[in-house]
């Protein structure tokens, strides 16, 4: 997952706000493997959506099977399109969602 080069610095990211998520997800043993490639292939396209502000994903160093998601969205409006975008229909809902034990979202307001 080496696709975080960026033209935005963070101020410009979070310059008027935005809904935060943060989501953290663990692989079911033998499977974080494969949910590292699926992300390495979905993030990209997350992160060139329209409404997306900065999107990271982190591999635990100490539990190469948990996964840490940071990402900003312009509005619920984003957020929405982000979830009926067709890539994260097919590689999140489709491919990575069975391979995992743990799934928590959390949603936040930028102060």
């Amino acid at each position: 997952m080496n696709h975080y080069a960026t033209q935005k610095t963070i101020s410009d990211a979070v310059d008027g706000g935005g809904l935060l998520i943060v989501a953290q997800w663990e692989a079911k043993p033998g499977e974080a493997d494969k949910v590292a490639a699926i992300l390495d292939r979905f993030l990209p396209e997350a992160q060139r959506e329209e409404g997306v502000k900065l999107f990271l994903i982190s591999r635990a160093k100490d539990n190469p099977a948990q996964f840490l998601f940071y990402e900003l969205f312009r509005d619920e409006a984003a957020f929405k399109a982000h979830q009926d975008s067709a890539h994260f229909k097919s590689y999140i809902a489709g491919e990575a969602l069975p391979l995992l034990a743990k799934r928590e979202r959390t949603q936040y307001a930028l102060l």
